[in-house]
């Protein structure tokens, strides 16, 4: 069964640096076996409705500003795949997940800039899905759980988000860690790997810095989302942790 992931996408301009993360991303596939299709949650996509995306052809979304010239050069022009798209549906109806496909969208940096390092040939279909930050944490996670099934068929599911991402307290020049940072992902490793859903979906109530960590909540949604695909198993595993700018986290969590 193919596990499912979480992956920070950290700043956009991730896709162009060479650190032990981006190493990580670029050596993933020497690792893993190569996946039928790959099904992304990005939160940089936000709908109301669960929506599933179904290009032909998807565009290349540069929803940034102020970055490397290089990076609005950058093209993947993956494909999406009708079959997969359809089941994905099913999945949902069959939770009762009310949902809407979307064949115009293309991919935003939370989906390309990963998927670049990850598989720069965008030669694996690829089926891109909204986050809702409306939505109880709980729901959150039984949409990732919805989609479990698809692990079996060797689709590769990733939520693409941050755990810390709080842009108005990043500090560019800043070399080390901010303390609340590690304390919250701390914290946050604990649960995960001891898979407390209880205090995961309290986990503005319950740990540290939350309101730090967690300004709002779409970039922490993918981590539930592609926690609930590992429903049936439960088993957490860090893969990395590391931080830019002060306390925005990289970080890569495995569920199988």
């Amino acid at each position: 069964m193919m596990p499912s992931y979480f992956f920070a996408h950290g700043a956009p301009s991730i896709v162009l640096e060479d650190n032990a993360y981006t190493q990580l991303l670029k050596h993933f596939k020497e690792h893993t076996p190569k996946p039928k299709a790959i099904v992304l949650f990005s939160a940089h996509w936000e709908e109301t409705v669960q929506s599933v995306s179904a290009a032909e052809t998807y565009e290349t979304i540069y929803d940034f500003g102020g970055f490397q010239d290089e990076l609005y050069q950058m093209t993947y022009p993956a494909k999406s795949d009708r079959s997969l798209v359809e089941q994905i549906q099913k999945l949902f109806e069959q939770q009762g997940i009310q949902n809407v496909r979307n064949e115009q969208r293309g991919l935003d940096h939370g989906a390309w800039a990963v998927l670049k390092l990850l598989y720069p040939d965008a030669d694996i279909p690829v089926v891109a899905l909204s986050v809702n930050r409306n939505l109880p944490n709980e729901q959150q996670y039984q949409i990732g759980k919805a989609l479990a099934a698809l692990r079996e068929q060797d689709v590769l599911i990733i939520g693409s988000g941050g755990t810390v991402h709080n842009l108005r307290k990043l500090n560019w020049r800043f070399a080390g860690i901010d303390e609340w940072a590690e304390q919250f992902d701390s914290w946050l490793q604990n649960k995960l790997e001891a898979w407390d859903t209880e205090a995961l979906f309290q986990y503005r109530e319950l740990a540290p810095f939350a309101q730090e960590a967690v300004p709002t909540s779409e970039h922490f949604i993918p981590l539930l989302l592609a926690m609930g695909t590992g429903d049936s198993n439960r088993q957490a595993k860090l893969l990395h942790r590391s931080y830019q700018y002060g306390n925005l986290s990289l970080s890569c969590w495995q569920f199988s």
